[in-house]
């Protein structure tokens, strides 16, 4: 044998020899294209029966309502996965490599974390789940903080990460992961979509006041949404940022009313959205007329929850949604048919990404015929699917950002239930939202990470 010259043993390990004749084996490899690839990656639940994944979710703080459907969600997802209830959207799902037999045959299992909505926690909860629960896929959280934080401690530890709701643009932006991919959409698609509308509803001569949550979210939203608001014609009169679980925003809110502005966009969400909103229309913002114009006020990113949260307040004011419950493809109604028959209640546009970011994860082991990483990554890249709501579906190669159909809402004026409270105003098609991935820079990163 030549010096260096890779071979398999009759056990299937390398050999690899060198200058004095030395013999060195290493097990878990493969030759493939005349290449030894190393096929070890962290958690491999090789011959056991069961394989278990890692549930993030705000169980606490301001974001926790989201997190408690996101739960549920999840659940759901496990007991579908695990062949068990009526499959929900997997009786919809297209092209689907789900057999209702767990993943790769073996059983589904969880265990769950309390990020607290904030990033510090959230790596420690995913960190225990990779090392002490030995989990193959973390997914979860409410807020892009937490995300990114998840995300990157994803990629050093060699773990899938399915994001659930984080509308940042850095998430697959700058901050973009190879082991990270996001379902939900982002605040560069909440601008695309809700320009038209807010240029027909309160026309080209506007002066906004933005309200900001004070991290990445909020600085990308309130980017995103300026740089729509002022194509139109509009002038930003000022951008405050305020700290995430304020509670009392007053102080934020009165100088808004001798400002000259004649919008208020609020960039916050959760409790912060329902507090500050609540506060707003107290102030009696609602009310006034300034410059000639009836005085606005748009929250770019909200929820049925959030509607729930801030009851009357909410009529009216347009925003952006990811999903509704409301919609009619028939992903949407078996979905909501399952979650309800489950809870009692229709799903969250939250709980709907996390049910859809399971089924997804779970879907590409299967294609991949392996729980190995890079082979599951690589299945995910360029994804094209429908059946799972929003219509046809898209995981961007480049940035691992998910395309589709865009949802413009109006809280409901007359709403028929105490769920019927977001008016779907447009489904905005995924041509009108769609950029290129190399406006937000960053890098994906390798496929193969060194595990320590």
């Amino acid at each position: 044998m030549k010096e260096n010259t890779p071979t398999l043993n009759r056990r299937g390990f390398l050999k690899v020899a060198g200058a004095a004749g030395i013999v060195a084996t290493a097990p878990m490899f493969f030759i493939k294209n005349g290449y030894a690839e190393d096929k070890v990656f962290r958690n491999d639940p090789g011959k056991s029966k069961t394989v278990k994944l890692g549930f993030n979710v705000p169980q606490t703080g301001a974001y926790a309502d989201e997190g408690a459907d996101e739960l549920r969600a999840f659940k759901l997802a496990v007991k579908h996965l695990n062949g068990e209830g009526d499959g929900g959207m997997m009786n919809t799902f297209k092209p689907s490599s789900l057999k209702g037999n767990g993943i790769l045959g073996k059983k589904v299992e969880f265990v769950t974390g309390d990020t607290q909505t904030k990033s510090d926690a959230a790596r420690g909860s995913a960190k225990r789940m990779i090392e002490k629960d030995g989990v193959l896929m973390v997914s979860g959280g409410s807020s892009s903080g937490v995300a990114i934080a998840v995300q990157g401690l994803c990629q050093e530890m060699g773990v899938l990460f399915m994001a659930g709701l984080t509308h940042s643009n850095d998430t697959t932006g700058k901050d973009k992961r190879r082991y990270g991919f996001r379902h939900f959409f982002n605040a560069k698609m909440s601008g695309a979509a809700l320009g038209p509308v807010l240029e027909k509803e309160m026309g080209k001569e506007r002066k906004a006041y933005h309200l900001t949550a004070d991290y990445t979210w909020g600085w990308t939203q309130e980017k995103s949404i300026k740089e729509t608001t002022e194509a139109l014609g509009w002038k930003t009169v000022k951008t405050v940022k305020t700290p995430v679980g304020a509670g009392d925003f007053s102080q934020y809110i009165a100088p808004i009313l001798n400002s000259g502005a004649d919008v208020l966009i609020l960039n916050h969400y959760g409790k912060d959205m329902i507090n500050s909103l609540t506060q707003a229309v107290q102030f009696g913002l609602r009310d006034k007329q300034v410059n000639g114009k009836t005085f606005e006020i748009v929250v770019p990113l909200y929820s049925r929850l959030m509607a729930q949260g801030a009851g009357d307040n909410m009529k009216g004011i347009l925003g952006t949604t990811n999903w509704n419950w409301a919609l009619k493809d028939e992903g949407s109604k078996a979905f909501v048919k399952s979650f309800g028959k489950e809870y009692g209640n229709p799903p969250s546009q939250a709980a709907h990404t996390c049910y859809v970011q399971t089924l997804l994860y779970a879907n590409a082991c299967e294609m991949a015929g392996s729980f190995y990483p890079p082979e599951v990554i690589k299945k995910m890249e360029g994804f094209k699917f429908d059946g799972m709501g929003n219509g046809a579906t898209e995981y961007r190669a480049e940035d691992h950002q998910c395309f589709k159909d865009v949802l413009v809402v109006r809280g409901n004026n007359k709403p028929s239930s105490q769920f019927d409270l977001l008016e779907i105003v447009q489904q905005v098609p995924r041509k009108q939202v769609e950029y290129e991935a190399k406006i937000f820079g960053g890098e994906l990163g390798p496929y193969k990470v060194k595990l320590s």
